[in-house]
């Protein structure tokens, strides 16, 4: 089977460095030896065990630290291997297991960056990937359908980090394809079949029953479905910039605000609380902010990440 021809592993510059996050599975594996194959000579593969599987993570860790060696034999690869425990992040802050494990990855991840002062970090999410964030978003009530991007800058523990994602557009059994057809292993994480997380069960059950009930690739269905709304929004942006809703100061103008369509009120409130990086943002966050329009309501509403959204004197504020 042929090297997966994909633009980025041409275009990217090869002596750029840049760190990968590396689980062991087959998705990572991938690719870590393409960034090989393609001769990129600086990388910092980045493993982390959650704390959560034992042994197996322990073999995780050795399989990735072995790996990282034997591919920077020649090119100079690293690897930081990090461990953490998921189950006291939960039990601190009363988080899921899903949002406690990401906050675990993002603060190594960041204390990666700064130690080896890069900004850009690989990771290897796939189409199949795409298509449960893009169903996960949808249950969890986003406005819209939206995805991952294949460049997205994310603060991670307060650093900026540039997250790449050159496999976004590749299908997870063509990756696993490739590595079989070359001999080459990974890791299997048996948790990933459990019906524990929600992504697990969107994965192992629900994409599976939404295929045999439409009788297609809903995955292709819902990544076109998502670039179509993706240009949508394009052009919703363009109408906001045009609306001039937002004062010198960079708060939203409540006399201006009243006078615009419905539609366009929310437009102009989701468009400033995204570029002001408020996270989670939903229709129900969006329709608690408008409520501050109405000047006999409360002054502030709380929002996703400890930010509040402050009225006064016709404006309304991000304070943190």
């Amino acid at each position: 089977m042929p090297l997966p021809d994909i633009a980025w592993f041409h275009d990217a510059p090869k002596r750029r460095r840049y760190l990968a996050g590396v689980s062991g599975g087959a998705d990572s594996v991938a690719l870590l030896h393409l960034l090989h194959r393609h001769g990129f000579r600086e990388v910092v593969v980045c493993h982390l065990d959650h704390g959560l599987r034992g042994r197996a993570a322990a073999g995780d860790a050795r399989f990735v630290e072995k790996l990282a060696a034997s591919l920077g034999a020649s090119l100079g690869y690293r690897c930081e291997s990090g461990k953490v425990e998921v189950r006291a992040i939960m039990k601190a802050s009363g988080a899921s297991m899903e949002t406690a494990a990401r906050q675990a990855r993002h603060g190594f991840f960041a204390e990666c960056s700064r130690k080896w002062r890069c900004p850009r970090l690989l990771l290897a999410h796939h189409a199949d990937d795409q298509a449960e964030t893009i169903l996960w978003n949808l249950l969890r009530g986003s406005r819209g359908l939206t995805g991952m991007k294949e460049r997205q800058v994310l603060t991670m523990a307060g650093r900026p980090v540039e997250c790449l994602r050159p496999l976004l557009g590749m299908r997870r059994e063509d990756l696993r394809e490739w590595l079989a057809a070359e001999g080459l292993p990974w890791r299997e994480d048996a948790s990933n079949a459990e019906p524990v997380a929600a992504r697990n069960r969107l994965r192992n059950e629900a994409l599976p029953l939404l295929a045999d009930i439409a009788r297609r690739d809903v995955v292709e269905s819902l990544i076109r479905a998502q670039e179509g709304a993706a240009e949508r929004r394009e052009i919703e942006r363009w109408a906001v910039a045009q609306a001039a809703a937002v004062d010198p100061q960079g708060r939203l103008h409540l006399p201006r605000l009243r006078e615009l369509p419905a539609a366009m009120q929310v437009a102009c409130v989701y468009d400033f609380l995204r570029t002001s990086g408020v996270a989670d943002l939903s229709r129900e966050v969006v329709a608690r902010c408008l409520g501050l329009i109405d000047p006999a309501a409360a002054p502030a509403v709380n929002l996703p990440g400890g930010a509040v959204l402050r009225r006064r004197a016709g404006r309304l504020w991000l304070e943190r």
